[in-house]
């Protein structure tokens, strides 16, 4: 790394790193950051780090000084009014903004400001709306307020032209923009002739663009406000008085907007995308001019002069902050921005922009350069000129990856695997919908067809069709390390490059021609039983099999009261409760540590409380009954947060709308609550190749005991002994004493097997998913275990013969 981070610094040495300021870079992680050893953190646009030395002097300020609330009058209160007034004017001297002419209002944070300015901007049946294609879903959502007033709404496109929205010397715009069409949400049209000077229009777009990086030119505030009557960029700008609305929650942690310079009549921003801490906080800075054609219909406590409850009076206050702030503002939060200035001042925004740049900057030059052995490319940018780098770039990297024969690589895969790495990125769309369709090239029938199939924000479902639906964000902050970004490329170079040598992950899965696998020697060792969904389950020497695998296999699950299957990803103590079915009695016996008492539930219908329900789970449709309020408080207090037992009583396969398949892969059997299919089996001998794997990864002062993982820790039914270590893979059916199985190809992983139960307690580590990852990776999937589904019919329990015994003879292939 020291001859890469050479070449770094030889080029970069003078921006990166604060070479001029009171700490170096090295120091500031050292001593502001320790929590950061061992992680990569670059989800900075999301939400940026706060220093320890920054939280040490908030906690120091609230416990050595009385603050209280602003309203009141005593004079021990009255300091606080005069902090939270030198705290806005620090927020007007951040964007160099005249107290002459702006004020600060206080929001819960940038969207609060954003919906402030939706519900009291003076809108017409005769005002337009215009914003950016690159727009986070918060400006965009304004339209709504635009449009139930009949107003007209229009997104645009602007494209390069030599500097990115730069004025030509003689003040003619230098930019090219496509307008795409005009809506309204009634009949009225809007006739030119009937608009006058007094009509107000807002034009809005980000200072940087959340997707991509892409700065925009704040030359576009006197651009609009210039040429409101002339033609734009190839965009007429209707007659009337436009106003300007500028996002900069993002840009502002590396340039904020210079209101001196470009009079923006609306700032919108957040403290935690500045300096972490506090979250929940944010401002409107508002022009004067702007602020007084601004029209509030509510009032509350602290906005009002004075009111009459039995009469239709009130007299607002005359003051911008005090009119628009309702309720008693967020002190303690405000009071404590003063330290985060503090950290940002000292190192001087100029210094935190240089620095950042350089890290981004080196990062998308070493990302366009990647190539897999056959030459192809590893990375597709996004952004302006993603063929180069451009310099008007800001903290964000995004881009996609591919494989060498061209087939994209999901995003979803690429923050699994990142994470198991210790790398926390953001993937998806980043809620800008605008730019995420545009780098995508999606189109409105694309985007659409998506939704239509299941498609929604924060899902996994990260390629359809064949292209993408989101990206891979990466996104630098003031105390981000070269070593941060260095981390990330090699993640990438190991993870997702092909490299000439064909076995650089160890062994690889079985391709092409298949081992047919003797035999001799295979058996089955055991069989575990899983009642309760995500909950322990019981092992067993013979059970009955039926029509959805297993008899009482995954057959409940429990829910919360909001609705969400409850899972161990979501509770991880719910591995704790035990369970079993004793047959002769017909119950399910049912134990946690942190009931007293065990609890039993009768097998047969009378254990009901008689209500039904109808639930959709990976478009499968299941009749579920319910149970008393005495078993859903039972499973309540078991793992500490309140649910309700179900049970599932028949089970059906739909298709969404567009008649695709959802994520379970067995579409011809009936299952229980299990995800994709009714058996899953592994390999002692794939096991212990595992085992051999972990304990070669570790350190030698670690005892081989302490990696070794456990059949259990992958919830199989089915436990084979012999063979080789994944022939399994090359199965496509298996005979296990008289019944017959086909296989419905691997077992995709997730962070589940890396939740361990030991003395009682849930503990997580990254293994055995992130050496699984190294050699069982395959087309964005995990594998290990194989997905069976039975094929000897509509088997009873009662029949001895539909029993599946341990020790009984495995044959794979055997027809």
């Amino acid at each position: 790394m020291n001859t890469e981070k050479d070449q770094f610094l030889k080029e970069f040495g003078d921006g990166y790193g604060y070479p001029h300021g009171p700490k170096d870079i090295d120091e500031i992680r050292a001593t502001e950051f320790k929590r950061l050893d061992g992680t990569v953190y670059l989800d900075h646009a999301g939400a940026t780090l706060y220093s320890e030395l920054q939280m040490e002097a908030v906690f120091r300020d609230l416990t050595s000084t009385v603050y209280g609330n602003p309203h009141s009058q005593s004079d021990s209160i009255l300091g606080t009014a005069n902090i939270i007034r030198e705290c806005r004017q620090q927020v007007l001297d951040y964007f160099n903004a005249s107290a002459k002419e702006y004020k600060c209002i206080f929001t819960s944070g940038a969207t609060a400001a954003l919906k402030l300015v939706g519900e009291t901007f003076p809108w017409s049946s005769q005002s337009c709306f215009m914003y950016t294609m690159e727009n986070h879903n918060s400006v965009i959502g304004l339209r709504e307020y635009a449009l139930n007033q009949g107003a007209a709404v229009s997104a645009i496109d602007i494209e390069d032209s030599g500097s990115h929205a730069a004025l030509s010397g003689n003040n003619e715009p230098s930019l090219k923009m496509l307008q795409h069409p005009l809506l309204r949400r009634n009949a009225i049209k809007f006739q030119e002739e009937d608009s006058t000077g007094d009509v107000c229009h807002l034009f809005a777009f980000p200072s940087e663009c959340n997707f991509s990086g892409v700065k925009f030119s704040l030359d576009l505030v006197r651009a609009v406000k210039q040429h409101s009557e002339e033609n734009f960029g190839g965009v007429t700008l209707r007659k009337g008085h436009w106003f300007v609305l500028i996002d900069a929650a993002k840009g502002c942690a590396t340039e904020p907007p210079d209101l001196s310079k470009y009079s923006a009549d609306f700032v919108v921003m957040s403290f935690y995308k500045l300096f972490g801490y506090p979250t929940g906080l944010g401002a409107l800075i508002v022009r004067n001019d702007a602020a007084k054609l601004m029209k509030k219909t509510y009032f509350s406590g602290g906005t009002v002069a004075a009111s009459i409850a039995d009469m239709d009076f009130v007299k607002q206050r005359d003051k911008v902050e005090e009119l628009f702030e309702d309720g008693t503002a967020s002190f303690l939060s405000i009071i404590s921005i003063r330290h985060g200035f503090k950290i940002l001042n000292s190192l001087t925004i100029s210094a935190i922009s240089r620095h950042i740049v350089s890290l981004a900057t080196y990062l998308r030059r070493v990302l366009l350069g990647l190539r897999h052995e056959n030459g192809a490319d590893v990375c597709i940018l996004y952004g302006r000129n993603n063929d180069k780098v451009s310099s008007k770039m800001g903290s964000i990297v995004s881009f996609n990856l591919k494989r060498s024969d061209g087939s994209w690589i999901g995003y979803h895969e690429v923050e699994k695997l990142a994470s198991l790495s210790g790398i926390q990125l953001r993937t998806g769309c980043f809620c800008n919908p605008g730019a995420c369709a545009k780098y995508l090239h999606l189109s409105h029938f694309e985007l659409l067809s998506n939704i239509e199939a299941g498609h929604v924000c924060w899902d996994d479902n990260d390629i359809i069709n064949g292209k993408p639906t989101g990206a891979v964000r990466v996104s630098f902050g003031y105390m981000s390390m070269f070593e941060d970004a260095k981390k990330l490329i090699d993640f990438i170079v190991s993870s997702f490059v092909s490299l000439p040598t064909p076995t650089r992950n160890g062994f690889q899965l079985w391709k092409g021609q298949y081992r047919r696998c003797s035999s001799m020697g295979l058996y089955l060792k055991s069989i575990t039983i899983y009642p309760i969904k995500s909950c322990a389950g019981f092992s067993v020497e013979n059970w009955p099999l039926s029509n959805t695998g297993p008899c009482y296999d995954r057959e409940w699950l429990l829910k919360s009261l909001n609705g969400d299957i409850l899972t161990q990803k979501k509770v991880p103590d719910m591995c704790l409760i035990s369970t079993f079915i004793d047959l002769g009695r017909a119950v399910l016996i049912v134990e946690s540590p942190r009931c007293r008492e065990k609890l039993e539930i009768g097998l047969e219908s009378d254990a009901y409380c008689g209500r039904r329900e109808v639930m959709d789970i990976h478009s499968q449709r299941y009749e579920v009954c319910c149970y008393n309020e005495e078993v859903d408080c039972w499973f309540s207090n078991a793992i500490g947060r309140p649910c309700v037992l179900f049970r599932c009583s028949n089970s059906t396969y739909t298709l969404n709308k567009k008649g695709r398949l959802g994520m379970c892969r067995d579409v011809e059997a009936k299952l229980n609550f299990v995800n994709e299919a009714q058996f899953l089996l592994i390999s002692e001998a794939s096991l212990s190749d595992l085992n051999l794997r972990l304990c070669s990864n570790m350190p030698r002062s670690v005892q081989a005991a302490q990696v070794q993982v456990s059949a259990m820790r992958f919830r199989p039914n089915f436990v084979i002994s012999g063979g080789e270590p994944y022939a399994e893979d090359g199965w496509s059916n298996v005979r296990i004493g008289n019944h017959y199985f086909t296989s419905l190809g691997g077992c995709n992983r997730c962070q589940m097997i890396n939740f361990d139960r030991e003395m009682g307690q849930v503990q997580k580590s990254n293994e055995p998913l992130a050496t699984l990852a190294t050699y069982r990776r395959t087309k964005g999937r995990i594998l290990f275990g194989i997905l069976l589904r039975q094929e000897n019919g509509n088997p009873s329990s009662q029949d001895l013969d539909s029993w599946l015994q341990v020790g009984q003879e495995v044959h794979p292939d055997a027809r």
